[in-house]
């Protein structure tokens, strides 16, 4: 294997050890940035598999919020046509 050299003021190395470089880097990276959030011990995995399982629940629970709402105000519309036609038409016998 070359070792890096030195040309026009540049360092010059082989792809393959640059990129073997740059593939230690970026593991290097990653264990500081799981480190930086206490993912670092065995029960790392789990911890993220719990909070993608919430995080999923989560989105769940929202969308059925919001198709909760929905059904609310459109049977509350639907209420209110009604009982406008029903005083319309007189059907209760309403003041006349």
């Amino acid at each position: 294997m070359n070792g890096p050299s030195m040309e026009d003021g540049h360092i010059r190395m082989p792809d393959e050890e640059f990129e073997e470089l740059l593939e230690l880097a970026a593991e290097r990276g990653a264990k500081r940035a799981l480190a930086n959030v206490g993912l670092v011990d065995e029960d790392a995995a789990g911890d993220i598999r719990d909070l993608r399982s919430l995080l999923g629940a989560f989105r769940a629970a929202r969308h059925t919020a919001w198709s909760t709402i929905v059904r609310l105000v459109t049977t509350g519309l639907l209420l209110a046509l009604m009982a406008g036609l029903a005083i319309k038409l007189k059907l209760f016998g309403g003041i006349h």
